[in-house]
C-alpha cells in the first residue's frame, strides 16, 4: 500500500489517494470524519480549530459502503482558505521556513510553510483512519495517550488493557489517564500561554493482539522497528523516537531491561511470554507478541506569540519572527496523528505478508497463522 497526499495550509482543500488498499472493508465518511475530530482536540490547540468543520468526502474507491480495490480518493474542504496570500520574508527559527526557501529559491517563505504545515496530517489522519478500519477486522487496536507536557511528565505504569483506560484519556483535555497528571500539564500550558510561549512533549502508542513474527530481520529497509520510526519521525515536530524503553535500556546492565521469555501452554494469548515489555514488542525488526510500545518526542511550535529573533530575507537586517495564529502545544493531537501513521506501517506491512486482494483472503491466511503460533 502507499498513500499521496496534497494540498496547502491555506489552500482550497487536502486530498488523500490511497492505493493497494483490499477489497471488502466497511468504509464510510463518519469514520474518518471521528478519527479527523480527535485530530482537533487537546488543550493548547489555536483557534483554527474551532474553525474548520473537517467534514471529508469519499470520491472514489467505494460501493455500497466498501472498499472495491481501487484507488481510494478523499477531500477535506479547508473552511479557512485564502485566495489571495500575502508574501512572508521573515522565517520561524524551528520550522522549515529557511531551508525550505533556500532549497526552492525564493525569498517569499509563504510557498514553503503553506505546504510544510503541520495541516498536512490531516491528511495522514484519513488514511490512518481507513488502515485502522482495515486492522480492527483482525482485531489489532492502537490507543495513544499523552505521556509528558514540557517537564510534567506521567510517572505511572498505565495498564492499557484496562477497559476503561481510553475513557480516562478521552475525558481529559490533553488525552493523559491520570487527573492530577492532566491538571499539571494543564498549568504549564497555561504559563506558555501566558509567556506568549510554547511547549512540546512526548506521546505514547500502543499496539495490543498482534502476534508474534510481523516483520523481518533479513534486510534493513523491512525491519518493522525502522518502519515504525520513520513514519513516527515523518510527523512535523517530532524529534525522537523510542521503542520500548529504548532511552532506560541504554543506560543499565542487560541482565535488567532484556526480557526473560517465558513458557504455560495454556498462557493467553500466546504460549511464549514475557513479564517485562523493556524491548517495546519488538525484536530483531519483529513483533514478539508483547503489546507494540512506542513514543514520540515532540519539540515546542515554532510560532510564538512573544516571538524570537530572526532575519528579514530581503533586507538581510535583525527582525522578530512573525506571529501568526498556531497552537501553544499540539502533543495530545500529535498522539492522534501518531495512531494513524502507525496504523499504517502495521495494515501495510501484514497485507505485504499474508497477501490477498480482499479482506476475506487476508483474514483467513491472518486466522492460520494466529492457529499456529497458539499451537506451539
Amino acid at each position: 500500500m502507499r498513500f499521496l497526499t496534497a494540498g496547502e495550509s491555506h489552500g482550497r482543500g487536502l486530498v488523500t489517494i490511497i492505493e493497494g488498499f483490499p477489497k471488502g472493508v466497511s468504509l464510510s465518511e463518519e469514520d474518518i470524519n471521528i478519527e479527523l475530530s480527535r485530530r482537533r482536540q487537546g488543550y493548547g490547540r489555536g483557534k483554527r480549530m474551532s474553525i474548520e468543520s473537517e467534514k471529508c468526502e469519499i470520491y472514489s474507491g467505494l460501493r455500497n459502503g466498501k472498499t472495491i480495490g481501487s484507488p481510494i480518493s478523499i477531500v477535506l474542504p479547508n473552511v479557512d482558505w485564502q485566495k489571495e496570500q500575502s508574501p512572508i520574508y521573515i522565517p520561524r527559527p524551528g520550522h522549515a521556513d529557511l531551508p525550505g526557501a533556500i532549497k526552492y529559491h525564493t525569498n517569499d517563505i509563504r510557498d514553503i510553510w503553506e505546504r510544510a504545515s503541520a495541516r498536512e496530517t490531516a491528511c495522514r489522519v484519513i488514511a490512518g483512519a481507513v488502515a485502522k478500519k482495515f486492522l480492527k477486522e483482525l482485531n489489532i487496536k492502537i490507543i495513544s495517550f499523552t505521556r509528558a507536557i514540557g517537564p510534567i511528565r506521567l510517572e505511572l505504569d498505565i495498564d492499557i488493557r484496562n477497559s476503561d483506560i481510553e475513557k480516562l484519556i478521552d475525558d481529559s483535555p490533553v488525552r493523559c489517564p491520570d487527573n492530577k497528571t492532566s491538571e499539571d500539564m494543564i498549568r504549564i500550558i497555561d504559563e506558555a500561554i501566558e509567556k506568549g510561549d510554547t511547549l512540546g512533549g512526548i506521546f505514547e502508542l500502543v499496539v495490543l493482539n498482534i502476534p508474534p513474527g510481523i516483520g523481518t530481520y533479513m534486510h534493513w529497509d523491512k525491519r518493522l522497528d525502522g518502519l515504525i520510526a520513520q513514519a513516527i519521525m515523518s510527523i512535523p515536530s517530532v524529534k525522537g523516537v523510542e521503542i520500548g524503553s529504548g532511552f532506560y535500556s541504554s543506560e543499565n546492565f542487560g541482565s535488567n531491561v532484556l526480557d526473560i521469555i517465558k513458557y504455560n501452554k495454556n498462557h493467553s494469548p500466546w504460549s511464549f511470554y514475557r513479564e517485562t515489555n523493556f524491548a517495546g514488542g519488538i525484536e530483531g525488526g519483529m513483533t514478539n507478541g508483547e503489546p507494540i510500545v512506542v513514543r514520540g518526542a515532540v519539540k515546542p511550535v515554532p510560532t510564538l506569540r512573544n516571538p524570537l529573533p530572526s532575519i528579514d530575507l530581503i533586507s538581510k537586517e535583525e527582525t522578530k519572527a512573525i506571529v501568526l495564529r498556531s497552537d501553544v502545544c499540539i502533543v495530545p493531537s500529535a498522539g492522534v496523528i501518531g495512531e494513524a501513521m502507525l496504523a499504517w506501517v502495521l495494515a501495510d506491512k501484514i497485507i505485504e505478508e499474508f497477501g490477498g486482494n480482499t479482506i476475506e483472503e487476508i483474514k483467513s491466511r491472518f486466522s492460520q497463522y494466529l492457529e499456529y503460533v497458539r499451537s506451539l
